[in-house]
């Protein structure tokens, strides 16, 4: 409870912030000799609007304790009535009036801090079609989602996360097309977290997580407002978390990671020409490699006999098995990426190129690689980064798929593809199959999948993903 004296509110508060430096409690008396404390965090809060609104008006005005909310120029003002939630309401950022002789503290959300302005999105830029991207402030990316759907079904709900961090955690989604099953489930999820710290919304994605052991990610994130909205119209349901630019949704499927946002503002032939290609490079950055080496060693039929001498003749001089020398270079292809990711940027594409170029021309002229090697290897890494949401499948299957050529030849790579679509299929996101609208087929759905229909034809919602029998107003 609050105390009516001040003076022991103040020493309570001074000994729960262990007298932090940044802590301001400012004492003074008002126009009625009424003794009022104002507490909160030096950097959190505006200080001109609170010495214009609440000091000089408390002094000028405040003649009874009980005359604060008519005294005051602030709208958002709560009263407060345990020592422990006005605690929580100074760290969230609101400065907290406690007036001596009452038991009753005024909390008023005064919260300003730097925050970065709205710019492109770095990691999903497109040429056409919206360019912001959300920020680090959860009432800014707020306003972002609110701007892109302007309607009273639009529903935001607060969670508070993390026993130290205590992070605003905000789900978005629209009522009346909600899946309300996977709604819950998600709220079910979220109630059941119990942690220290949640600085992002990778964090939250671990314990909602329906695979966790596996390296297919059941939860998409996105950092672009206009795909956000997209989904959500769609049924998911979108989780933001204060501090992180990336929101993530729920549920996902496997189709969502080859989709573009500037899909949907391209013409549609097009649009389906670009989800093509990156299907091949799905499937030629994973397999391509493990094939080369399969067919070298165990189906020399398979390959024209004029090539074939050519590449005999290229490896004449290598000291390596294939297996080992395809190993090594997908080493150091990814050591330099790596490199090239963690550098500055003025300098990252730089180590990158002349990396690649002096690496891979000096291997060959030394004889440790052959030239088709790097060939087939490079174009590997290229297709990789047309899909940069499978990158993590695509590392670890792609070595997998290397190991698989070289033991077995294709039998191993096509038992390799059979286990990994079992896996797939065995998978769901909140109780929806990850390879729909393949397994299990639907057609409505088949019109946003490999080909993209015209806007106007795509009159269905996904199906388990939003209420069922929503259908869209076209």
């Amino acid at each position: 409870m609050i105390s009516k004296n001040i003076m022991e509110n103040k020493a309570i508060i001074k000994e729960k912030f262990n007298n932090s430096d940044d802590l301001i409690l400012y004492q003074f008396d008002t126009l009625g000799d009424t003794e009022v404390l104002l507490v909160y965090i030096n950097a959190l809060i505006d200080k001109k609007a609170l010495n214009e609104f609440v000091i000089k008006p408390m002094k000028n005005n405040l003649v009874s304790a009980y005359d604060i909310e008519s005294s005051i120029y602030v709208s958002e003002i709560q009263e407060i009535f345990s020592i422990n939630e006005s605690i929580k309401e100074i760290v969230d950022g609101s400065v907290v009036v406690y007036i001596d002789g009452i038991d009753t503290a005024y909390a008023m959300n005064m919260c300003r801090y730097d925050k970065r302005s709205v710019a492109e999105s770095t990691v999903e830029q497109v040429i056409r079609g919206p360019k912001e991207s959300f920020v680090e402030d959860i009432y800014v990316n707020k306003s972002l989602i609110r701007r892109k759907i302007r309607n009273h079904n639009l529903i935001f709900e607060q969670f508070t996360l993390g026993e130290m961090t205590n992070t605003q955690v905000c789900i978005v989604y629209i009522k009346g097309i909600v899946n309300k099953e996977i709604l819950e489930e998600l709220k079910a999820r979220l109630s059941k977290i119990k942690t220290d710290a949640v600085l992002d919304t990778s964090y939250i994605e671990e314990y909602i997580d329906d695979s966790p052991s596996s390296l297919v990610r059941t939860v998409y994130h996105t950092e672009k407002p206009d795909v956000l909205a997209g989904k959500i119209l769609e049924g998911r349901i979108g989780i933001i978390c204060d501090g992180s630019p990336s929101v993530a949704t729920v549920p996902k499927i496997f189709i969502e990671d080859l989709m573009d946002p500037e899909d949907y503002y391209s013409k549609p032939k097009y649009s389906s020409f670009l989800r093509v290609i990156r299907y091949l490079s799905f499937f030629i950055s994973i397999l391509l490699v493990g094939s080369y080496i399969a067919i070298a060693n165990f189906h020399h039929e398979m390959v024209p006999t004029q090539l074939l001498i050519t590449l005999a003749g290229q490896r004449e001089d290598v000291p390596f098995p294939s297996l080992l020398e395809a190993l090594i270079m997908i080493l150091f292809y990814e050591i330099i990426k790596e490199a090239g990711l963690r550098m500055p940027k003025n300098v990252g594409q730089t180590v990158t190129l002349i990396g690649g170029l002096v690496i891979g021309q000096a291997a060959v002229e030394a004889g440790l690689v052959s030239a088709v090697m790097v060939i087939i290897v490079s174009a590997a890494g290229i297709a990789e980064f047309v899909i940069p949401h499978f990158r993590e499948i695509i590392v670890i299957y792609r070595i997998l798929f290397i190991i698989l050529g070289g033991l077995f030849g294709l039998f191993g790579i096509f038992a390799g593809f059979a286990i990994s679509a079992f896996h797939l299929l065995s998978i769901k996101s909140f109780g929806v199959p990850y390879l729909f609208p393949i397994a299990p087929y639907d057609k409505e759905a088949m019109q946003d999948f490999l080909r993209r229909e015209t806007i106007k034809k795509m009159n269905h919602r996904p199906k388990y993903i939003s209420e069922p029998n929503s259908r869209k107003r076209n």
